[in-house]
């Protein structure tokens, strides 16, 4: 493989595992009953429509048919691809889903 092979295969790879980042991050916004939209414009305000993120909506499937996405995971995938403020948002989520639950359990 010579030089230019092997640079475009590299960024056919990074692109395919950035895409399954954006899975990942979709189907975890479905399955907690969130906007994965909404939540990558409080990230990026500036960026507008992401069209690999509409394309992977497309992909997720309903909350009943996933499988579980742990928080751990999401933003593990999330950081692999040093994405701060998009996991900066999900753990907003995160933390305010254990606080609505810390809140409903001691009614």
């Amino acid at each position: 493989m010579n030089p230019k092979e092997r640079e475009e295969a590299i960024i056919r790879s990074y692109r395919q595992d950035e895409e399954m980042m954006i899975l990942v991050f979709a189907q975890w916004c479905v399955n907690h009953g969130l906007d994965p939209e909404e939540l990558y414009l409080r990230a990026y305000p500036d960026q507008g429509a992401n069209p690999a993120l509409q394309h992977a909506l497309s992909l997720t499937v309903p909350k009943e048919e996933a499988g579980v996405l742990e928080d751990d995971t999401v933003l593990s995938v999330i950081g692999l691809f040093g994405n701060e403020d998009l996991a900066f948002v999900v753990t907003e989520e995160i933390d305010r889903r254990r606080a609505r639950r810390a809140s409903s359990n001691n009614r």
